[in-house]
């Protein structure tokens, strides 16, 4: 049994979280909406929200793939990493870690409308806790990430979008000048994260998500020194977290 009375949400106390757990659970809207400020306040995590993951999950187990629970408990996970003061209670959260990416996965279909997809997807990621690519997965159609050319270190921006697909340095006065075209992977030859999103998407008919996975886990030429490299790998190097270790600890000294 937990204590509530001994946690905190983003407003303060906690006791009020199990009778807003109750009465989501019976698709009370209002406390629906007070469990996301008080859980996940503006992608903010407390030891509360993280107590409240076996609830979440327990209740995702009856609702559709359209429903609130799941979506929250893969905003709560999307923000284990930061510092929250509950390491200990994340570790005994392995198991529904796993279960709640079990049903993330088993939710991803054909037929899905493509920004409810996009959560699955993203949930599905964060309860494997690879929260490097939750920021840099996306709908495509306006998508700019930045990264370090690997060998002359310029800031090359990399537009996956319908205004174009190219690597640029970015100028606040003029714009993305000098707009070299993207260089998109084989998708026979994509590996890891990147081929196990791209076959997702080919499977449940999300083409547009998987044509931006391509540019995304493809190579760029730096506009600057003409030097060619993989997006992917130097967005990864720039902004790995370390990871967590669900069932033991947190590691500090290690890139995903």
């Amino acid at each position: 049994m937990i204590d509530w009375s001994t946690l905190h949400d983003a407003y303060g106390p906690a006791h009020a979280i199990p009778e807003l757990l109750g009465r989501a659970r019976c698709r009370d809207q209002e406390a629906i909406d007070w469990l996301w400020g008080r859980l996940c306040h503006q992608g903010t995590i407390t030891p509360a929200s993280i107590a409240a993951l076996p609830q979440l999950a327990d209740i995702a187990k009856t609702e559709d793939a359209e429903d609130w629970a799941l979506d929250l408990a893969g905003a709560i996970a999307g923000g284990l990493l930061q510092p929250h003061g509950a390491d200990e209670e994340v570790a005994r959260c392995a198991e529904t870690l796993a279960e709640l990416r079990a049903m993330a996965a088993a939710r991803l279909r054909s037929g899905l409308d493509g920004k409810i997809y996009l959560r699955r997807l993203r949930a599905m990621l964060a309860f494997d806790g690879q929260i490097l690519w939750l920021e840099a997965l996306d709908d495509f159609t306006d998508s700019f990430v930045t990264v370090a050319c690997p060998h002359c270190d310029a800031p090359v921006t990399i537009a996956v979008g319908d205004y174009g697909c190219y690597s640029s340095i970015r100028d606040w006065n003029l714009g993305d000048v000098h707009q070299v075209p993207l260089r998109p992977a084989v998708t026979h030859e994509l590996t890891g994260t990147g081929r196990m999103l791209h076959e997702s998407a080919v499977r449940d008919g999300q083409q547009r998500l998987a044509w931006g996975l391509t540019h995304l886990f493809g190579q760029a030429e730096c506009p600057g020194c003409g030097s060619v490299f993989g997006i992917a790998d130097e967005y990864a190097a720039a902004n790995a977290p370390a990871p967590w270790d669900f069932a033991r600890n947190h590691t500090k000294d290690a890139l995903i």
